[in-house]
C-alpha cells in the first residue's frame, strides 16, 4: 500500500492567459515526466491535447497528470481559466484536497480568478499563491500581493521576493531561509544558484522574515506568545509545522513568485505543495448523505481500510471508449471487483483502470483512498457527481451542483442522414458536461442546445463537426427568458366533470402572489377544518407545480411564484386525487394572466478591463446595451469597469470591444439574477415566439 501522507492532489486555476498550463507543463518537466516542454501557443502542451485547445490556446476540460517530487505523489488537474468552462473548475474542486492559484504579475487578480476563488472558499480547499509571469512587461509583485488582500479578502503569506523585475528578473529570495535563489539566462530550470541575499534586498527580506513567522506562529497561541515576550526564536522546523497547520486551516496562503515560462521559481512552489498542501488524510473528510441529498452525520474516512466510496467527477469519451474520472475517498479498488452506483442502483464489474496522463494512460491492477484514476468503459449510465461504493455498504457522497444554462442556439444536421449521427454524439456530451443541456423544439422539430455562453456552444458545434463528422446549420443566440408575476390576486376555482358513474369533483380557494426573488416556486396550505382533506394537498401542489414549466405570455417557464391554499371543497364519492390536480391546472391558467404576468430576462454581471484612452467609448457602449455600471478601477495598465448587463444585448460584444479598443480590451460575464424586461423589449421577444410557432404550424 503507498503511504498517503506522501500523496497531494491538487488544482491549478486561475483566469484566462494567467498561465495555468505553462504552469503544469512546467512541473512535469521538473519532475521528470516529460523531457521536452511543449508551449501553449505554439499548441503543443501536454495537458491542452483537444484540437480545439491546441488551436485557441486556450484550456476547454480540467486535464490530469500524475508526477513524482521528493518522494510525494502528485495528481495534478489543470483547469480551464474561461468562465464558460467553469464547470470544470468547480467539479475538480470538489475532488482535489489543495490548490495553486495563479495570477499574472501584470493582470494581477482578474474576474475569473475571483469567481474561481469563490469556489476554492466554498469547497474548503487550501491554496497556495503562485504570482507568475513577473518578467513581463508591468509586472508588480507587491500590487499583485495587495489585490489579493482588497479584491479577494485573503491574507497572502509572502514566502519568496522577486530579485529584479520584467527583463532584469532573474531570481527569488527565499524568506524563510534567507537565501537568494538565482538562475542563469539557459532557460533551463535546473541551472541556479543559491547565494546570499543581494545586499540592497537585505533589509526588505528580514523585514518580511519577521511578518511571516508572526503571522505564521498565529496558528500556535502558545508559541505566538512566547515569540512576542522574546522567549522562544522559533526553528525553521517549527515555523513550517505552523505554516503548514495555518494553511490547511486557511488562515492564510503560503504565496510565491516567479515566471513559469523562463523555469524561474518553480522548485520552490513544488518544495511548497509537499512541505504545506495536506495530503488526503488531513482534508475534512466528504459528507454522506440520505437520499434526499441532507447530511445524514456519517464521513467518507479517507482510508485504505474503510469500505469502498468514491465519486465519478468528470465522463470524456476518447478514442478508447468512455473514461470515468474518479475520485477514491475510502477503501480500495482492484481489477475485477463489483461495485454499486448508488443514484442508479445498478452494479457494474470494473473491467479496465488506469491513471492518466493528459492524453495516455498507465493500466492498473489496483486503487485505493486518496487515488484519482480513469475507469475505462463503465456501462451502467454513470454520471458526473454519481457516488459509486461497495454493494454491501450503500452510501451516497453530497452530491455536486450545477449552474443552469444561459443561452441556447437552435441547431439542425445539414444532411438528413447525419440526423441519428447527431443525437448519439450531442448524447456523449451531455454525459461528459452538465453544464450543456439539449431538448427538441416540438412545434418546430429543432435541436436546441444550451450552455453557459457563446464560446461555449461554439466549441461544443466544432467538437460535433470534428470528433464527430457533423456539420450543423445553427440559428442566432436564444435568450433563456423566464416568466414571472406582479400581483396578488384571491381567486377561487371548481373542476367538475359528470361522465356516467362516478364523475370528478375539486374546489380550491387560494391566493397566488409574487415570491422572494429566487425562491422557484413555494406551496402552503392554510386549510383549517375538513374543507379540502390533507391527502389531497400533494395532487393540487403537483398540478401547479406541472404548470410552472409554460408561462401565458410566450410559454417560457415561470420563476418566483408563491402559492397559498386556504379553503375548497370537497365531494365524497366524486373528490379524488385527480380532481384536485386538474383543478389546480386549471386555476393557474385562470389566475396567472390575472396576476400581471411579466417577462424577465438574464442579467450578466461583467466585467471590461479596457486601457485609460478608451473608458468614454467603453461606458458609453455598455449604457447603449441597457447597462447598469457598478464601478471602475485604474490599474497599472488599463480601468476595470464592472456592470450589469441584459444577456440579450452581449451577443458579439467581444468584437465591439476588440474595435472599440483596437484589440486590447477584454472581458469575462457570469449570470448575475433575472430582472423584469423593459415593455419594448418583451413585446418584440413575445412577437418573435408567437411568429416561431406560427411557421412551425405551417
Amino acid at each position: 500500500m503507498a503511504d498517503l501522507a506522501k500523496y497531494r492532489n491538487i488544482g491549478i486555476f486561475a483566469h484566462v492567459d494567467a498561465g495555468k498550463t505553462t504552469t503544469t507543463e512546467r512541473i512535469l518537466k521538473l519532475t521528470g515526466m516529460i523531457h521536452k516542454i511543449g508551449e501553449v501557443h505554439d499548441g503543443e502542451s501536454t495537458t491542452d491535447f483537444m484540437e480545439q485547445e491546441a488551436e485557441r490556446g486556450i484550456t476547454i476540460q480540467s486535464a490530469a497528470v500524475s508526477c513524482f517530487w521528493k518522494d510525494h505523489r502528485f495528481n495534478v488537474i489543470d483547469t480551464p481559466g474561461h468562465v464558460d468552462f467553469t464547470v470544470e473548475v468547480y467539479r475538480s474542486l470538489k475532488v482535489l484536497d489543495g490548490g495553486i492559484g495563479v495570477f499574472c504579475g501584470s493582470g494581477g487578480v482578474e474576474p475569473q480568478s475571483e469567481t474561481n476563488w469563490r469556489y476554492a472558499n466554498d469547497s474548503k480547499v487550501a491554496r497556495l499563491i503562485f504570482v507568475n509571469k513577473l518578467d513581463r512587461m508591468g509586472a508588480d509583485f507587491y500590487r499583485v500581493t495587495d489585490q489579493v488582500k482588497k479584491v479577494l479578502g485573503a491574507h497572502p503569506l509572502i514566502m519568496t521576493l522577486p530579485i529584479g523585475i520584467e527583463d532584469d528578473f532573474v531570481g527569488v529570495v527565499d524568506v524563510l531561509t534567507q537565501k537568494a535563489y538565482i538562475w542563469d539566462d539557459s532557460g533551463q530550470p535546473e541551472n541556479y544558484t543559491i547565494e546570499d541575499i543581494p545586499a540592497d534586498m537585505v533589509d526588505d527580506a528580514a523585514l518580511y522574515r519577521e511578518q511571516m513567522i508572526e503571522t505564521a506562529l498565529e496558528a500556535d497561541e502558545d508559541m505566538l506568545m512566547d515569540y512576542l515576550e522574546g522567549e522562544l526564536t522559533p526553528t525553521e522546523e517549527q515555523i513550517k509545522a505552523c505554516i503548514r497547520k495555518g494553511t490547511r486551516e486557511i488562515m492564510f496562503f503560503p504565496t510565491y513568485c516567479g515566471s513559469a515560462f523562463k523555469n524561474k521559481g518553480m522548485q520552490l512552489l513544488l518544495d511548497a505543495v509537499v512541505d504545506y498542501l495536506p495530503s488526503p488524510t488531513e482534508v475534512n473528510p466528504q459528507p454522506l448523505t440520505d437520499e434526499e441529498g441532507e447530511p445524514n452525520g456519517d464521513y467518507a474516512i479517507v482510508s485504505a481500510d474503510e469500505t469502498f466510496k468514491a465519486l465519478a467527477f468528470k465522463i470524456t469519451d476518447d478514442r478508447f471508449g468512455t473514461l470515468t474520472f474518479v475520485r477514491i475517498y475510502s477503501g480500495t479498488l482492484k481489477k475485477g471487483d463489483t461495485i454499486l452506483n448508488a443514484a442508479t442502483g445498478k452494479t457494474e464489474r470494473v473491467g479496465r483502470m488506469c491513471e492518466m496522463q493528459a492524453e495516455d494512460r498507465n493500466e492498473l491492477t489496483s486503487a485505493q483512498a486518496g487515488d484519482i484514476i480513469a475507469i475505462v468503459g463503465m456501462k451502467g449510465n454513470v454520471q458526473t457527481g454519481h457516488t459509486l461504493c461497495d454493494p454491501k455498504h450503500p452510501i451516497v457522497l453530497e452530491a455536486m451542483v450545477f449552474p443552469k444554462p444561459v443561452i441556447s442556439i437552435a441547431v439542425k444536421p445539414k444532411d438528413k442522414g447525419s440526423t441519428e449521427k447527431m443525437g448519439i454524439a450531442i448524447g456523449k456530451m451531455v454525459a461528459e458536461d452538465p453544464t450543456f443541456c439539449v431538448e427538441t423544439d416540438e412545434d418546430s422539430g429543432e435541436t436546441i442546445l444550451s450552455g453557459m455562453g457563446e464560446l461555449h456552444l461554439d466549441i461544443k458545434v466544432d467538437i460535433l463537426k470534428r470528433t464527430y463528422g457533423v456539420e450543423l446549420a445553427v440559428g442566432k443566440p436564444q435568450v433563456a427568458y423566464r416568466e414571472t408575476i406582479t400581483q396578488e390576486i384571491d381567486d377561487s376555482y371548481t373542476h367538475k366533470k359528470q361522465s356516467g358513474g362516478s364523475g370528478q369533483f375539486g374546489k380550491i380557494d387560494y391566493i397566488i402572489k409574487p415570491g422572494e426573488p429566487n425562491s422557484g416556486f413555494t406551496f402552503t396550505s392554510k386549510v383549517v377544518g375538513g374543507n379540502v382533506p390533507k391527502e389531497f394537498f400533494p395532487a393540487i401542489e403537483k398540478g401547479f407545480k406541472g404548470m410552472m414549466d409554460t408561462g401565458v405570455l410566450a410559454g417560457f417557464p415561470v420563476l418566483d411564484v408563491e402559492i397559498v391554499l386556504y379553503d375548497g371543497g370537497f365531494h365524497a364519492v366524486d373528490s379524488s386525487a385527480v380532481a384536485f390536480e386538474l383543478a389546480a391546472r386549471g386555476a393557474f391558467r385562470q389566475s396567472i394572466p390575472k396576476a400581471g404576468p411579466q417577462l424577465i430576462e438574464p442579467i450578466m454581471k461583467v466585467d471590461v478591463f479596457t486601457p485609460e484612452d478608451h473608458v468614454g467609448d467603453v461606458i458609453g457602449d455598455l449604457n447603449r446595451r441597457r447597462g447598469m455600471i457598478g464601478g471602475q478601477e485604474a490599474g497599472v495598465s488599463g480601468v476595470r469597469i464592472k456592470a450589469d448587463v441584459p444577456l440579450s444585448e452581449m451577443f458579439g460584444y467581444i468584437g465591439s470591444l476588440r474595435t472599440m479598443t483596437s484589440g486590447r480590451g477584454q472581458f469575462s460575464m457570469e449570470f448575475s439574477h433575472y430582472s423584469p424586461c423593459p415593455n419594448n423589449v418583451a413585446e418584440v421577444v413575445i412577437a418573435e415566439v408567437k411568429e416561431r410557432e406560427a411557421a412551425a404550424k405551417k
